[in-house]
Order: C-alpha cells, then structure tokens, then sequence
C-alpha cells in the first residue's frame, strides 16, 4: 500500500509553464503519474509542452479535470497565494516545492488552512511525495505516482523488491531522502511511500503526522526518519513512536558540527538552545527506542538490520 498518494491521484502544477514547473510536470508524466493539466494566470486556454491543459486559475482546473492534488512552483512572493487557492478550489494534496517563502508569509497560510481540514500541505521547500511504481521496463513504471522533483529511477516497488518488503522513508533533506532511497534499493528494499516534508520552520505535514499515516500503512514495515537541528520535531516524534508503533525505526540526524545560533542550510535548521542541537536529538530518539545512524552512509545498512536482512 502507500500514504498521501497512488495511481489514481490526479495531478496539477501550478506554475506550469515556468522552467521548474515544465521540466518537472514532464519528469512526473514520464514516471506515469496523472498529470492532468496546470496553472499559469494569462495563459488559460493554450497547451503546454507536453500538450496538457493550461487553466487561468485552480478552480477551473479542478472543475475541468477533477483534480485531487497540485505541485506548486510559483515564485516565493506568490507561493502562499497558490497554497491557498488550491486548498479554496478542493485540492486534498498540496506540494509546496518552492524554496524561500517568507515565514510571515507561512505563518499567515498555516492559519487561513484551518479553514479547510480536508487539506493537507506538504512543504514548502520540499521534495515532494512519491509512491513508487512497478518497473514495466528501462525507465519506465506504473501504478506509482510522484509530485515533485525526486529522481524517480532510484525507488523502488515493494514487489520488485527481492526482500518484498518496503520502508517508509520521511526527511527534513531533499538530498538525504534520495541518499536514503538508494541505499535500501540497493539493499534489495524497497520504498512504500517518500514524504519529504521540507526544512522551514513554517510547514504542513511534521514527522508525527507522517509517522502516524506509515504506522497504519500494513505494507510499510519499517520507518526511515531523516532530521536535523532546529526545533523539536525530531524529539516529539521519537515520544510519539514508543507510545504508538512496535514497527522498527531508523534515524540520521544531520548537523552534529553545526554551530549554536547560526543557520546552516535549511531556515529552519538553527540551533537556539541545548535541545536543538543534533547530539540531544539523536540522546533523545535512542532514548525511544529507535535506531539512529553515525553516518548518512549507514542509514541503508540499519534499515536492513532492523528488518533482519542482514
């Protein structure tokens, strides 16, 4: 099975025609996912590179299409906007790819969301979502469905696993999801669903709420969990694993040199107190049970471990 996202969803991307969204709408058609169109204000009516349907507004998408969720590459002053004329017009997925969004902004769109509970927010600066689908031959696949810009060929199908079994990888990283990806792959695991929920301080989805939805998924038997410094996300999920799943659980947690105060990459990845720093967060997580990585290029092997295969 998979979280948030299968074959049947039926895809938008805001910000269809701009260089991002256009290259990545044609990377998630060429992964199989239900592109059913997009959104650039001033160009409604025409026909995009891959000849879908461009919309002036998210309303007349999803009355045209019936679609159920959108991608978001807007430009960071107009990014909050979109989140929440897509959640206006009943879209239940929102993936917010868009980088740099200023948090008054998403602190206002994270309010004006209550209004709408049957909407839920990935991001933003995040990679996205993707279920893998079944490899049907060199590069190409079905039944899955991807919404961002991972790198598709790197996951894997539960049953194109020779383990036949799936973990459920959840990051604050981009990058380290696909790490992460790789190394199961590699190990013969594959993948029932990737969130990447993004690294700002002002998100949708948290860890808590992904792990809730993979501790409920039966074909998800293991957890892959990818923090780092900032805020205490990382913690509250770890009290929320030992009181709720018995599933193993691995962890990375990025940013053990960072210095206190300063911000390294991520805007929400600053340490501002002694819980924020990566070596309370890894004491933490143990502390809960779970099995946390030294190095990102042990997170594979550990999962192995934990689903005894290795």
């Amino acid at each position: 099975m998979s979280i948030l996202i299968d074959s049947n969803t039926r895809v938008l991307c805001q910000g269809i025609t701009g260089a991002a969204g256009a290259f990545h709408t044609k990377g998630c058609l060429d992964y199989g996912t239900r592109m059913v169109g997009g959104t650039t204000p001033g160009k409604g009516g025409q026909r995009d590179a891959n000849d879908l349907p461009i919309f002036e507004t998210v309303h007349d998408a999803v009355r045209a299409t019936g679609a159920n969720a959108t991608m978001i590459f807007v430009p960071p002053p107009f990014a909050a906007d979109a989140i929440i004329e897509a959640a206006d017009a009943g879209i239940s997925l929102i993936c917010a790819i868009t980088e740099g969004i200023p948090v008054q902004d998403m602190i206002r769109v994270r309010s004006m969301l209550e209004k709408y509970p049957d909407t839920t927010l990935v991001g933003p600066n995040c990679p996205g979502v993707i279920t893998p689908g079944k490899k049907i031959g060199e590069n190409k696949y079905e039944g899955g469905c991807k919404i961002g810009i991972m790198p598709g060929y790197i996951h894997m199908h539960r049953t194109d696993a020779p383990s036949k079994k799936a973990v459920g990888i959840v990051s604050r990283s981009g990058t380290l999801t696909y790490e992460a990806v790789w190394q199961c792959s590699a190990r013969g695991i594959g993948q029932s669903t990737c969130v990447g929920i993004g690294g700002d301080p002002i998100k949708g989805l948290d860890f808590t709420d992904v792990l809730e939805l993979f501790a409920a998924d039966p074909e998800t038997s293991a957890i892959v969990m990818i923090g780092e410094i900032g805020g205490s996300a990382e913690a509250d999920a770890g009290r929320w694993l030992q009181a709720n799943t018995k599933k193993p659980v691995v962890a990375f947690i990025a940013g053990r040199t960072a210095p206190a105060g300063r911000r390294m990459g991520h805007a929400g990845a600053i340490v501002g107190g002694e819980q924020d720093t990566a070596q309370a967060k890894i004491d933490s997580l143990r502390a809960c049970g779970v099995h946390v990585a030294e190095s990102p290029a042990d997170m594979g092997a550990m999962a192995a471990t934990a689903l005894g295969l290795s």
